[in-house]
Parts: structure tokens; C-alpha cells; sequence
């Protein structure tokens, strides 16, 4: 116990230095729920909360990633220290990340300013998984300045960047086929500004004006639009230069308090979903209840739904004979 308590120790002494390989080590062992990663994120956490973090997304193709390695530089220029974080598509095969965009950014990669990490989704449907929110806290401990966050493409389900985000970027393009699509999948209405990619092709100044058109009656403060060109560099420190806008205004405002308690919050009640989930599913699984029901609903002898409450009924009395117990345990060592 006290050489794990070491280790750890060290490992986040390392990580706070700044050390790469801690950085990196530290990371993986929060996205594989390693032994000790928990207490691990306990020794860090009070030394996060003063990088920026920036949330790029949009629809699949507009060139996300291209804009992500455009900005690190500039920020690179600008004397910051930058990490980047692409959470990817899961393999359905290794579960892990499949597009590499470490790859596409190569020419950081001897930077020792700038740290880059691919990470799985892991299926989870907002494209951005429990413990990337966690790598990005990992990073913010190292010292960074700006964290770039790009997440999956998945259209719709392509939100929940917003809740970890401190401004969020949607990349969008000309020639989508329907610009309007992104009020559809929700995207307006967690973008902070819209940066119209690939701006070299025809339509860009369609999609400028609709996208105007549709902020315009809106009141939220950073809600804006832009012409951008990851290829020929075309409006990019234009688009530092509004992120910074934005960051000085909004970033220290009563409303971006609340967003940050109210990302807080959402997190929170997810992780505790998510561990009473997982309990109650190995509660089942290691219980006799749950074959018996399957097999009368599966005779028609029980609807889906009575079930539910029966299996339910047998997980809350299991987790109160537990706590019982366990507090007859502490009873009998304080008596003795």
C-alpha cells in the first residue's frame, strides 16, 4: 500500500512537471480504470482550472482536425503551451481509437510544447467519453495553456463537448448539402462561434449568410460566425483573435460561472449513474432473480415492464442488506 501511495506520488509529481511520458502514463492509466487511477485524479485536481479549453466539433469532412493543427500553431507562436486531445470512432475490434489524427499532426510531435493524445470514444453517444473529461484535467494539471479538444463527427449526438468545453468552435463547410443542418442536430445551439471551413470553396458566403440570418436572434453573447481556411490560412488569427475576444468578455462572467457549475453538476449525476448502472448490472449477473424472470416473460407469463420492477426490488434489497451489514460491521469493531 505504501509503495502504491509512492508511486502515485511520483507519477503526479512527474505530471505536474510537465513530463510527457507522466503526462501520457497518467492518461492511460485513467482510460483503462487502472488500480489507483481514481486516487491519482484526487492529487491533481486541485491543480486544475487554469488552462483554456476549446471544444472543436461539427459534422463529419469539414476539416476539423486540419483547423485544430492550424490553431496550435498560432498558439505555439504566441508563446503557449498547447495539448491537444482527438477522441476518436471506437474500433469495434481493439476498442480503441481508429482515425489517429497524432498522425495527420506529425510536425508537432518534436514540439515539447505541444502534447497530443488520440483517445476511444468508447461508444458514448455525445462523442466525448468519461475519461477524456478526465484526460483534459490531466492536461490542465501539466501546465498547459490551451487545451484543443476535437471530437467525433457524429452529427447529432455531437453536444456534449459543451459541457467541458469553456467555448465551443462548430466547423462548418460549404457544399454540406444543407447548411441548415446543423440547427438540426443541436449544434447552434452550443456553438460559440461558427468557423465556415474550406473557405476557398464556392458557397462559403451562403452559409456565412444563413448562419447569420439564424444568430442574429439569438442574445447569447460569442454566438458568431467566420470565414476560415485551414489549407491556404485564411481567417485564422482572425479567429484567435475572437476566441480571445470572446475569452476576455465572457470567460470570467457571471453566465460562465453558472456553465461551469451547471457542467459540474450534469457530471456528477452521470458518474453516479453510471456507477450505480454497473452495480446493479453485476448485482443481476451474479444474482439467481434474473434468468427466473427472463424466462417467464420470455412464456409471456410477465410484461417487460412488471419485470423491471421486480429485478429492480431485488437490486434495492441486495444493496440494503449490504449496507447493513456493513454498518454491523463498524458497530462490532467500535464495541470491541
Amino acid at each position: 500500500m505504501r509503495q502504491e501511495s509512492k508511486n502515485l506520488s511520483e507519477l503526479s509529481e512527474r505530471v505536474l512537471k510537465g513530463d510527457r511520458s507522466a503526462i501520457s502514463k497518467a492518461i492511460s492509466a485513467i482510460e483503462n480504470r487502472d488500480e489507483g487511477s481514481d486516487n491519482l485524479l484526487k492529487r491533481l485536481f486541485p491543480h486544475t482550472g487554469h488552462a483554456f479549453i476549446i471544444g472543436i466539433t461539427g459534422p463529419p469532412g469539414t476539416g476539423k482536425s486540419s483547423l485544430v493543427d492550424r490553431l496550435a500553431k498560432i498558439y505555439r507562436s504566441n508563446g503557449s503551451k498547447v495539448a491537444i486531445l482527438a477522441v476518436d470512432p471506437t474500433s469495434p475490434v481493439s476498442g480503441g481509437a481508429i482515425l489517429g489524427d497524432r498522425v495527420r499532426m506529425l510536425e508537432h510531435s518534436l514540439d515539447p510544447g505541444v502534447y497530443i493524445r488520440s483517445m476511444a470514444s468508447r461508444g458514448d453517444e455525445g462523442g466525448l467519453s468519461r475519461a477524456a473529461r478526465n484526460a483534459i484535467r490531466v492536461m490542465d494539471a501539466a501546465g498547459n495553456d490551451i487545451i484543443l479538444a476535437e471530437t467525433v463527427g457524429i452529427g447529432q449526438a455531437e453536444v456534449e463537448i459543451v459541457q467541458v468545453a469553456d467555448l465551443v468552435i462548430v466547423v462548418l463547410m460549404p457544399e454540406l448539402g444543407d447548411e441548415i443542418q446543423a440547427v438540426k442536430a443541436g449544434l447552434m445551439e452550443i456553438g460559440d462561434i461558427f468557423a465556415v471551413n474550406k473557405s476557398d470553396l464556392p458557397g462559403s458566403d451562403k452559409v456565412i449568410y444563413n448562419l447569420e440570418s439564424i444568430l442574429s436572434s439569438k442574445e447569447e453573447w460569442g454566438q458568431s460566425s467566420i470565414k476560415v481556411s485551414a489549407k491556404t490560412g485564411e481567417g485564422l488569427e482572425d479567429l484567435v483573435a475572437l476566441i480571445e475576444k470572446y475569452r476576455k468578455i465572457f470567460g470570467s462572467s457571471e453566465a460562465a460561472k453558472k456553465r461551469k457549475l451547471v457542467n459540474l453538476s450534469n457530471e456528477l449525476v452521470r458518474n453516479v449513474s453510471f456507477v450505480l448502472s454497473q452495480r446493479a448490472e453485476e448485482s443481476l449477473r451474479a444474482g439467481r432473480e434474473l434468468q427466473g424472470v427472463v424466462s417467464k416473460v420470455a412464456n409471456r407469463e410477465l410484461d417487460p415492464e412488471s419485470a423491471t420492477k421486480i429485478l429492480m426490488e431485488a437490486v434495492s434489497n441486495e444493496a440494503n442488506s449490504h449496507k447493513h451489514a456493513s454498518t454491523t460491521r463498524r458497530s462490532t469493531r467500535r464495541r470491541s
